[in-house]
């Protein structure tokens, strides 16, 4: 399937990073967080948005560097909620954040332990970033130079900061570009006394008492502000393209004041941006927030959606829309879109027009981890798959063995998928399905309570339709040879359908559950 420019968003602001920055030998695009807390799904939305631009750039054939910047020296404020160890985190406010210990444990540090969950699982979902850590280049005086401009330009910063801010909010008295963690406590409590003009820089503790005149050239502890770091870092890096916030990009808000001083302070044009959107948890309103600790993270995503469809809830929807991630109902119509989607991709189902097949095509290639695959991937809906897993009481191998009896079965190529699928399916039923959704066989031997003429109507579908499911090619003449037996045995189509779900199932009527056709066609 070879890329053709289409009107998908990814290709759009490809081009438009061409013709902002010009034709290049290599262009950079940027992200990043703060390791605070967990990495939640909204976070996550930042990370594939420049990811699904830096593959458009690359199909264009052009050489893409993708960082990705762990601001882990910055202070930690405050303890999110879903934290363990509370009471021990407290004593480490106000540290960088790379000097809290991990409360599992496990990393060298509280921001690496959110590192490593982040770092681990995106190569899952096709995402394969340059980390760059921040605590390492402060600490190893990289941005040294940096820092000293910054100084040496401080009214021009004070009165870029004070551009956008009513008189109410400007700076008042003394102010300093930079903060300083305190080279005996760690804290950064601490009050620029003065600089040198050079490379010196003397603070006091306000926690300890320290007082230190350290040269930037080699302390550890000396920062910018995070205002003046940011468009630092673009002019360090050569940042071509880097998007935002919706919060950051309010008038006069933080991007506004970083383009200036990007330009007026490090002479370096801000790069190429566009604002992406909040996302929000099907029935919890309001944005996502590491420091409540009530959040949903791509590890949590992976359990119910594959990775490519993971990546086709972003490719498909703007960053600039607002939009939920759901675990109701909607995950089986979500599923539903995507393999139709796939279908006309491989053009197994017809488009509309010749346009709604490049866009459904583009969306497809963008939403494959690993580049589109060598077969087309076989289809089994995720509603029908739900319903397999339950008949076999949860086993995902079972239900992967049944399908050999399929006419054609599954390739072993395209077996990993649907295993992948199976075990979304698994975990969607156990854990966000509503009651009326599930459902145990009875066990073997157990008998409803049936009226005669209900039992014998069943006979007549045991006889008479399961005996020969195979040679239906299509749902349409099994559903008619159903509806058949019931006129056969003298009963309506309800009472039969009422008497297969209650033989098989224990229940009525199958609610949000299995249609009672499907049921046949497992052993």
């Amino acid at each position: 399937m070879a890329h053709k420019t289409t009107a998908h968003w990814a290709d759009e602001y490809a081009e438009e990073i061409i013709r902002a920055k010009g034709d290049k030998e290599r262009y950079t695009c940027a992200s990043g967080i703060t390791p605070s807390g967990t990495v939640h799904i909204g976070n996550f939305r930042e990370i594939i948005s420049v990811e699904l631009v830096v593959r458009a750039l690359r199909d264009m054939g052009k050489n893409v560097r993708f960082i990705y910047s762990w601001d882990d020296y910055d202070v930690f404020r405050k303890v999110p909620k879903n934290m363990p160890g509370q009471d021990e985190l407290v004593k480490y406010l106000r540290f960088p954040i790379t000097m809290v210990p991990d409360p599992w444990e496990r990393d060298s540090s509280y921001a690496r332990h959110h590192e490593v969950e982040i770092e681990s699982v995106l190569p899952i979902v096709g995402i394969y970033p340059e980390y760059l850590y921040q605590a390492d280049n402060y600490r190893s005086s990289r941005y040294a130079q940096e820092i000293r401009t910054a100084l040496e330009h401080r009214e021009t910063l004070r009165i870029i900061l004070d551009k956008f801010r009513d008189d109410e909010h400007k700076i008042q008295g003394e102010w300093w570009p930079v903060s300083v963690f305190c080279s005996a406590c760690n804290k950064d409590e601490t009050t620029v006394a003065g600089w040198d003009g050079e490379w010196g820089l003397s603070y006091r503790c306000n926690a300890c008492g320290c007082t230190e005149t350290a040269d930037i050239r080699g302390v550890s502890g000396v920062k910018l502000g995070w205002r003046v770091d940011w468009p630092m870092r673009w002019k360090y890096e050569k940042v071509d393209f880097e998007p935002a916030g919706k919060e950051h990009h309010s008038p006069g808000g933080s991007f506004d004041t970083a383009r200036h001083i990007c330009k007026e302070v490090y002479d370096w044009e801000a790069p190429f941006t566009f604002r992406y959107d909040f996302l929000s948890i099907k029935g919890k309103g309001g944005k996502i927030s590491s420091s409540s600790g009530d959040v949903i993270d791509l590890k949590d995503m992976l359990k119910v959606y594959t990775p490519e469809l993971v990546r086709y809830l972003f490719a498909g929807t703007r960053p600039d829309t607002e939009f939920s991630i759901s675990y109701d109902l909607d995950v089986i119509k979500i599923y539903e879109d995507y393999d139709k989607t796939e279908r006309i991709a491989w053009k197994l189902e017809p488009a509309k027009n010749e346009a709604t097949y490049r866009w459904e095509r583009r969306i497809y290639e963008l939403s494959q981890s690993a580049g589109v695959p060598p077969v087309p991937p076989y289809q089994i809906s995720f509603r029908h798959l739900c319903n397999l897993v339950q008949i076999a009481d949860g086993d995902v191998e079972k239900t992967l063995e049944s399908l050999g009896s399929l006419n054609p079965p599954p390739s072993p190529e395209q077996m990993p998928s649907l295993r992948a699928r199976a075990l979304c399916s698994r975990y969607w039923v156990e854990n966000f399905a509503p009651e009326e959704f599930r459902f145990r066989l009875r066990p073997a031997g157990e008998k409803a309570n049936l009226s005669a003429p209900e039992e014998g109507a069943l006979r007549l579908l045991r006889d008479e339709v399961i005996s020969v499911i195979e040679t239906f090619d299509e749902d349409k003449p099994c559903a008619e040879a159903v509806y058949g037996t019931a006129q056969k045995a003298g009963i309506e189509p309800k009472a039969l359908f009422r008497a297969a779900y209650q033989a098989l199932i224990g229940k009525d009527q199958e609610g949000s559950g299995p249609a009672a056709g499907k049921f046949p066609q497992i052993d």
